[in-house]
């Protein structure tokens, strides 16, 4: 799925800005950005909910142009919505009834979300999580090809991010294509594959977890004779900067590499701590967002 160009403006602003994203199957990808990025507009553009410039194309063709696109895309853009006095199960029918799916489909997509309790519950009694478990239900019914999610662990308690964390991995195992946007970003570390970072409404930058955790391995180090770690480092490409109390912080090379080197010196180490750049410090490295105080 990919989607080319998107542009929305309001009043003048320009709220999502040439937006060029593509959501690959097998992968869980994150869409990041603070509140007011442009995250859910983005989705709307691709869904077709929102009118604006661009072009979003699955698997070759718009989405208008698919007969029947509750099987080709699923969306959870908060909850469940519908009639509040309706249960569970005569909701799922009704959208099921719709999108030209069996109703057999819709025990199972209650059974697979964890809800066989909840089923004759109506919509107005849900807990936000049943209501997110419920949302998910029903962008499951036409068992698509790709899945939209917008903000869907806000809220939830530990339990519930467990299971949805579980569950959005599972669809992307299964050969789904999942697009999730967040301002999580340890949740995100946790779930996604890769990232598409917004800010002002253009893609500052986009990578993989995996190539996230590569470059820029942070050692710090506490020892009484830290100064002499000085040289050594520098000849093996890394860089130390004194903290003070004995610690210094290296850059450029792993624990392995200063252990050896201070073993071979006999310079005695008190404390040796290694650290991967999170996602919130590729973020705040990407992301000029402009936060004001109201």
């Amino acid at each position: 799925m990919r989607a080319e160009g998107l542009t929305w403006q309001h009043r003048g602003k320009r709220i999502v800005d040439d937006v060029h994203l593509n959501v690959p199957a097998r992968a869980v990808t994150g869409l990041l950005g603070a509140n007011g990025a442009g995250k859910t507009t983005t989705l709307r553009l691709m869904l077709g909910l929102t009118a604006g410039r661009g072009s979003t194309r699955y698997f070759g063709r718009p989405l208008s142009q698919w007969r029947n696109p509750a099987k080709v895309v699923g969306a959870v853009m908060g909850g469940v919505a519908g009639h509040p006095g309706h249960t569970l199960t005569a909701h799922l029918r009704m959208v099921a009834a719709g999108a030209g799916v069996p109703d057999s489909r819709v025990r199972e997509v209650i059974e697979k979300v964890g809800l066989t309790g909840t089923a004759d519950k109506r919509l107005e009694a849900l807990s936000l999580g049943m209501a997110q478990r419920a949302g998910i239900a029903q962008a499951l019914l036409g068992d698509p090809a790709v899945f939209f999610l917008d903000e869907p662990a806000n809220g939830l308690d530990p339990h519930s991010i467990r299971w949805l964390r579980d569950t959005l991995r599972q669809l992307a195992d299964d050969g789904k294509a999942v697009l999730v946007s967040s301002h999580l970003l340890a949740e995100m570390q946790q779930l996604a594959d890769r990232v598409v970072v917004l800010a002002r409404g253009r893609v500052a930058a986009e990578t993989s977890i995996d190539d996230l955790a590569r470059p820029g391995t942070e050692v710090t180090v506490q020892s009484p004779r830290v100064d002499e770690l000085t040289e050594p480092v520098k000849l093996l490409g890394g860089t130390l900067q004194f903290l003070g109390e004995g610690r210094a912080k290296i850059l450029g090379i792993n624990r392995f590499q200063i252990g050896d080197l201070a073993a071979e010196r006999g310079i005695p180490l008190h404390w040796l701590d290694e650290r991967a750049p999170s996602l919130e410090d590729y973020y705040l490295s990407v992301a000029e967002e402009e936060f004001r105080i109201s």
